[in-house]
């Protein structure tokens, strides 16, 4: 199964266009995109819908995201994965991180796990 992404409303959206301008077939929503949570949507409904939809969470709020990831899991719950993004990891970098685990990595690879990128 292919990677699929949320983008949080702190991730800039020049990522989701770049990757899209890369790659048009990536699917990779923004939170605020039509199909997507709306803008405001507490983190632990986000952790709802992406595991609902199959997405991976990208995301920026290194502070209180794993606490809400252990709650989630804590509740017999599960998610595709959440990457979170370092502070001073240009956007370049993050588009080439994004794209190169889009092009090889399994979905299952992530599963119920934080991955802070840069790796």
């Amino acid at each position: 199964m292919r990677i699929r992404y949320l983008l949080d409303e702190d991730t800039p959206r020049a990522i989701r266009d770049q990757l899209l301008r890369l790659r048009p077939d990536m699917e990779i929503l923004a939170v605020g995109d039509e199909g997507a949570p709306p803008f405001g949507t507490p983190d632990a409904e986000l952790l709802r819908w992406v595991e609902k939809e199959g997405c991976i969470l990208v995301s920026r709020n290194r502070r209180t995201m794993p606490n809400h990831l252990h709650h989630h899991l804590e509740a017999g719950r599960h998610v595709p994965g959440i990457l979170l993004l370092r502070p001073r990891y240009s956007v370049g970098e993050v588009i080439e991180d994004l794209h190169l685990i889009w092009e090889v990595a399994e979905l299952r690879e992530y599963q119920d796990q934080i991955l802070y990128l840069p790796l």
